[in-house]
């Protein structure tokens, strides 16, 4: 049985009786003697006492909180019409893509950046064959070839010794055209499948550098190797020495793959696979190995550091399983977050820093 309790009075301070008021919609807020309760629309903007009818506003994109100032729909932010709309900002109209769409355009030319070399010494010498080689004319191998064949001069004296060394600021013409050393340029592709890993490729199949066309005019190449069908972080660049830092055995450079296979792997072999496998150049292990996904134990990530040929396939297939989809999700303190399969983008003055200080991991 309901005991009503006394409340407090604040008009005074004697206590009197509680009458309980029907909960039907809200309190009777006009004070004094008690009325019927007559319950009132939501947001009932008319002046005065009396109640006037409700006229709903249609709600096409947001609440008018200005009042009575019209409601100016937002058309920037979410789209309501399908989707987000990328051009930030709530005034900017949504843009659809047309078909001649590039989303590579931010990346022009005009917004290639320029890399400062703080660790160059521009005093130390440097050999012939790689000033021509950083000038973007040819490699180290062809350099000498050229040398020894007489077309390239140093102020103004021909020189065919392989091995000379000469200053950045010698003058060295190669079949009496001036050359420069070119500036350096770092292009990080996501590379798609079904393209090879190569500046040239005698079969004509597609390359990766048919995807980073235009993106500058230095002559750049891939660093390392992936499967043509592996997916992922490929580093592209002019840095001869950056590209040999990365891809001698003795830098460790940390890599790690999403590996989908045939079928679901075992505990079993994680384990086997991070304390090392035998193949037939030896025995390697992971340095890091788990499943990628909850639920699906044939997706599994594996941190490596080796860079022998197909060496993660070839680790999986020792234990009876077939790689299916292979995906480098990071190499040397690299990754592809924000980039589509196919895109690229300059590297940043920080990552390029990072990978000449050899800050792999």
């Amino acid at each position: 049985q309901y005991r009503p309790r006394t409340n407090y009075n604040r008009e005074g301070g004697d206590q009197r009786s509680y009458t309980p008021r029907p909960r039907t919609g809200g309190y009777n807020r006009e004070g004094g003697d008690q009325r019927p309760y007559s319950p009132r629309p939501r947001f009932n903007s008319g002046e005065g006492g009396d109640q006037r009818s409700y006229t709903p506003r249609p709600r096409t994109g947001g609440y008018n909180q200005g009042g009575d100032r019209p409601y100016r729909p937002r058309t920037g932010g979410y789209n309501q019409g399908g989707g987000y709309n990328q051009g930030g900002g709530y005034n900017r109209p949504y843009r659809t893509r047309t078909a001649d769409y590039n989303p590579n355009a931010k990346y022009s030319l005009k917004k290639q950046i320029e890399y400062k070399d703080i660790l160059t010494d521009p005093n130390e010498p440097i050999r012939l064959n790689k000033f021509l080689a950083n000038a973007g004319i040819c490699s180290r191998r062809e350099a000498d070839e050229f040398i020894t064949a007489g077309v390239v001069s140093v102020n103004g004296e021909v020189v065919t010794e392989l091995g000379t060394k000469i200053k950045r600021t010698d003058e060295v013409k190669f079949h009496d055209e001036p050359v420069s050393i070119e500036r350096k340029t770092y292009i990080l592709l996501n590379k798609p499948k079904d393209c090879v890993t190569t500046s040239d490729d005698p079969q004509e199949r597609k390359t990766v550098m048919d995807f980073v066309k235009g993106a500058c005019k230095e002559r750049i190449y891939p660093v390392g190797r992936l499967d043509r069908n592996t997916t992922g972080v490929l580093l592209l660049t002019n840095d001869g020495d950056l590209a040999s830092k990365l891809t001698h055995p003795k830098y460790l450079k940390k890599k790690i793959y999403h590996v989908y296979c045939d079928k679901n792997v075992t505990k079993a072999d994680l384990d086997q696979i991070a304390a090392g496998v035998t193949l037939d150049d030896g025995e390697i292990h992971a340095d890091a190995i788990s499943y990628a996904s909850e639920t699906d134990k044939s997706q599994v990530g594996i941190e490596i550091h080796s860079g022998k040929n197909r060496i993660v396939r070839r680790i999986f297939e020792s234990l009876g399983y077939k790689v299916i989809k292979l995906d480098r999700v990071y190499f040397a303190g690299l990754t592809k977050k924000g980039l589509r399969r196919g895109d690229w983008r300059y590297l940043t003055e920080q990552e390029v820093n990072m990978l000449r200080m050899g800050s792999f991991e």
